[in-house]
């Protein structure tokens, strides 16, 4: 097994490296082992959406790993969903969860769960609305 300085990337030939895909690195690595996000037990769905919090404290870089800064990064100029965050890290969504789930007990970001269909209301109720807006 080759052995490389600590931070520096995988050479090319090496068994860590990969030639179509680039450096290889097992989700596990990236989660610690983790496969829950957090003791808190949060679930996040795919289209949850993930916010930054403006509030969030502010955490030296050593605080955070460097999927973690992507994942604050990705959420700075907007609100993402789970899925979202996952294609634009090409990370799987279990590692996505996880690190979120770390984020979250930092304080970092917000979760906003989307609103269950049957909580949405009635499609007649909608109708009469509008039929009692076009009245007016």
């Amino acid at each position: 097994m080759t052995e490389h300085p600590h931070g520096a990337p995988p050479e090319p030939g090496s068994q860590w490296y990969d030639g179509e895909a680039g450096p290889l690195v097992r989700p596990y690595a990236l989660t610690g082992g983790r496969t829950q996000p957090g003791p808190s037990g949060v679930r996040f769905d795919l289209i949850a959406l993930v916010t930054l919090d403006p509030g969030a404290p502010r955490l030296d870089d050593t605080a955070l790993g460097p999927e973690h800064r992507a994942l604050i990064d990705l959420c700075r100029p907007e609100t993402q969903s789970v899925a979202e965050l996952a294609a634009d890290t090409d990370l799987p969504v279990g590692v996505i969860r996880v690190l979120l789930g770390d984020l979250l007990e930092l304080g970092c970001v917000t979760v906003s769960r989307p609103v269950p269909p049957a909580q949405l209301p009635d499609e007649r109720i909608l109708r009469e609305v509008i039929e009692g807006l076009r009245a007016l």
